[in-house]
Order: structure tokens, then C-alpha cells, then sequence
């Protein structure tokens, strides 16, 4: 997606605006200002986003979503909270709120930013010439926040590794999180995985799923044992640290200091009624006992009371994965577990909830089981996953509900990051100063 020219972000397409029904309404009717010939007059009082105001604007006419949305966590920092306060106390709260505003809050929504115009993230600017955008795009909306992470899964721009069987069959975001979920209706939530799943796998492919499905694995494993994506989903990216700081002209900056691909089966940490799996991906997020020593000392004393390696949901699902190769690809293998080998020793004592002293057995009764046999387990066709059974060419390719799926005017997939799997895409990964503009999926809501 090329950058947009200064004048680009904030031109508007007469025409295209005309047929919109929000023409209808006066500029000044939301963005305040005066409707005078003076310019600077005419700028007085102006907001730039009426969405700041959303009750008083956006709220005026869609009552049912405006409420809901701005106590959202897409426009709070509750989940933030959640995971901070655990490791903190009452008294750090204002200086972690502090940092929280320098840091965070670009990335969090109001309704403008999905509707109207792109984060800054990727630049900023109206989407479509101010017409107000029913369905964001995905490239320049969802994915420009949630970058780091679910972009590079969902698109297959880690080196290496297949973009997620969703994406190739080009669903977007929201033909799974639906508008409902997105602007937080009917959803009361301190973390993002609070409450019961939604989406889940089983909204599409309850047939497949546990006992009585005829997937003898899944009939084996049923559905309380295991989540699917821990079987489903491939390595992914674990964030060591982050620490956040400003630069001598006060700008708010952070640095990530290392990362590195893997995939960890651990226990798992929010095990209830909704989440009944005992074992499920565990990713690393990237907090650090001294993420915020920036701004004060010893502002986590509690660091150890949550874990750094947390429930994960990768967005990067394959059907044949390494460890659906055979029973003994998970069974007494290591590999795929989180162990105290795997984890820093300073983070130790976090961790021991979510940690497994090594891979469960084989059942005797599996033992004749142990290989893969070739008909029953075929290997993944060429570019990963065979999601549809036929091969890499077999999935179903259906024309965008919008015409523009991609969401930068294109009909082709965004070009693979470039080889040597650059994470950040300019080089050097190590201890490289990120502007807080974009800090993708910062704490992963760890």
C-alpha cells in the first residue's frame, strides 16, 4: 500500500461523498467550526474527529453501537489495566496511566478510525475520500493495529510459514469477529478473553469437532482436552521485552529487544466453563519487570503474580500441522511443550502455573499407533496447510463482498516480507527504537 501524499489524507471526494448518505448532514453538524468564508473563522472550535465526541455525534443516530463501543476494550485500555494492575499496585496505577497515555493510546479506536479514516499506524488519512466505509478494510484498519502478530500469521509474512487457511480463502476479519463483538455489544469485558469464546472454531465446523465428528483424532482427544488451536496452529512470534521511554524532545518511543518464532504447548491459564482445555498454545508477551522503569522504580512489584507466557489464540491455522504428523509428534516430544528448559529463570516463578515438566505419554493402548501412517496423515501440499483436502489449489476463492478484500485497491495478496524474516522491516531487530504510532500488538493482552 504506497503512503499517501499530504494532501491525499485529507481530500474529499466530492462525488463519491455526494452518494453517501452523511452527506446529508452539515460538516459543521459534527465537526463543529463555522460555516463562514474566514478560514481561520471557520477552523475555530473544529475537531478533527468528531468520533472523540461520539455520543454527541456518531450517537446521534446509531444509538444501538455508539454506547457500547466507546466502553469497549477496542477504545479502553482495560485489558491493558487488567494485566498491569495484577503485577502492580494501587499506588503505581496513576504513573502506569501516564505511560499508558504516551504509549497506547494512538492504537486504540474511536468510530472514525475504522469508518472514515486509517490509523496512524500506516500513515493516517481518510479511507475512501471521507465516505464513511460500512466494513473497514481489513489491510488498512484491522491489521494496521494488530500488526506485529496476527498480521504477519494471517498473511504468511513469516518466513517460512503459511498464511493462515482463512486468509487463503480470502476471509477477511470480519466474516469471523462480527460488528456486534467489534463495537463490544452486549459484552461486559476487563480482558480480551473474558466471558465466553467468540468467534470460535466450532461456529463453522461444529460437524468436525469431537466425539461423533468420525475424525478418529478428534474423537480421541474430544473437545476439553485440548483447544484447537493447539493442534491447528504453527509457530508464531514471542516477544521477549519491551521497555517504553521518551527522547529528549519528549517523544514517546519503545524498544523491542528481541523476539523469536516457536510454538509452546503449556496448561492452560484461564481454564473454565468457556475455556475448559487443559493444554493450549502459551505465546510470550513482551513484558519485562522493567518495561516502565522510564517512569519510576519498582513500578511491577507484583510481577510474578501472572504469567509472561499466556493463553494464545494464533492466527495462523493449518490442517496438517508438525505435530498432527503422528501421535508421538506431541506424545513424549518435548519439542512442543512449554518446559522449564524454554523459560528465562527470572521468570520462573511466574510461570509455574502454565509450565508442564514435559510431554504427557503415549497410552498404552495408542502404542501400534505411534507412527504416522501415509494414507491417514497426508503431507501438507506445497505453500502449507491443504485446509480444503485437495490440495493448495482446491480452496474456494469467493469474489470480495466489497470487491476490494485486500483493502489498498488491489486484487493481489501484500508482498511477503522480505527474506531474512525482518521482523519490524528495516533491518536489525535488535534494541531498535519503534515509534509508539505503531505499536502493533503491544502487550498482546498479557
Amino acid at each position: 500500500m504506497a503512503p499517501m501524499e499530504p494532501w491525499e489524507r485529507v481530500w474529499i471526494d466530492a462525488d463519491t461523498y455526494s452518494e453517501d448518505i452523511h452527506s446529508y448532514i452539515n460538516c459543521t453538524d459534527c465537526h463543529q467550526g463555522q460555516s463562514v468564508d474566514d478560514m481561520d473563522a471557520a477552523h475555530e472550535g473544529m475537531l478533527a474527529n468528531p468520533a472523540t465526541d461520539a455520543l454527541t455525534t456518531c450517537g446521534e443516530c446509531h444509538t444501538d453501537v455508539t454506547e457500547p463501543s466507546i466502553n469497549s476494550l477496542h477504545s479502553t485500555l482495560a485489558g491493558y489495566d487488567t494485566a498491569l494492575y495484577a503485577r502492580s499496585l494501587p499506588e503505581n496505577h496513576a504513573t502506569l496511566e501516564e505511560a499508558e497515555a504516551n504509549h497506547c493510546n494512538d492504537c486504540h479506536t474511536t468510530c472514525g478510525d475504522c469508518h472514515v479514516s486509517q490509523p496512524t499506524s500506516v500513515g493516517s488519512g481518510l479511507l475512501a475520500g471521507h465516505d464513511f466505509v460500512n466494513t473497514p478494510p481489513m489491510s488498512q484498519t484491522c491489521t494496521a493495529c494488530h500488526g506485529s502478530r496476527v498480521k504477519n500469521e494471517y498473511y504468511g509474512l513469516n518466513e517460512g510459514y503459511p498464511a493462515d487457511v482463512h486468509f487463503r480463502a480470502r476471509m477477511g476479519c470480519a466474516d469471523c469477529h462480527t460488528g456486534d463483538e467489534i463495537h463490544g455489544v452486549g459484552i461486559e469485558a476487563e480482558h480480551r478473553y473474558d466471558g465466553a469464546q467468540g468467534p470460535t472454531c466450532v461456529s463453522c465446523h461444529e460437524d468436525q469437532v469431537g466425539v461423533g465428528s468420525g475424525i478418529e483424532q478428534h474423537e480421541i482427544h474430544g473437545t476439553e482436552l485440548v483447544s484447537c488451536q493447539t493442534c491447528h496452529s504453527v509457530a508464531y512470534t514471542n516477544c521477549i521485552n519491551c521497555h517504553v521511554e521518551q527522547n529528549e524532545e519528549s517523544i514517546p518511543f519503545y524498544t523491542v529487544e528481541e523476539h523469536f518464532m516457536g510454538f509452546y504447548i503449556g496448561l492452560n491459564p484461564l481454564r473454565n466453563a468457556d475455556r475448559p482445555y487443559s493444554y493450549v498454545p502459551l505465546r510470550h508477551v513482551p513484558i519485562d519487570i522493567d518495561s516502565f522503569s522510564y517512569y519510576g522504580e519498582d513500578l511491577l512489584p507484583n510481577f510474578d503474580e501472572r504469567p509472561t507466557w499466556v493463553y494464545a489464540t494464533p492466527h495462523n491455522i493449518q490442517r496438517n500441522t508438525p505435530q498432527t504428523e503422528s501421535c508421538v509428534s506431541c506424545h513424549d516430544n518435548d519439542q512442543f511443550f512449554l518446559t522449564q528448559a524454554i523459560i528465562a529463570a527470572e521468570e520462573l516463578e511466574a510461570n509455574r502455573s502454565v509450565m508442564v515438566e514435559g510431554a504427557p505419554e503415549l497410552p498404552a493402548e495408542y502404542a501400534d499407533r505411534a507412527q504416522p501412517e501415509a494414507e491417514a496423515s497426508p503431507a501438507p501440499a506445497e505453500g502449507g496447510g491443504d485446509f480444503w483436502g485437495g490440495g493448495a489449489d482446491s480452496a474456494p476463492t469467493p469474489a470480495p463482498a466489497d470487491g476490494d478484500f485486500w483493502g489498498d485497491g488491489s486484487d493481489s495478496a501484500p508482498t511477503p516480507a522480505p527474506a531474512g524474516g525482518d521482523f519490524w522491516g528495516g533491518g536489525d531487530t535488535q534494541s531498535t527504537p519503534v515509534p509508539t504510532a505503531n505499536p502493533g500488538d503491544f502487550w498482546g493482552g498479557g
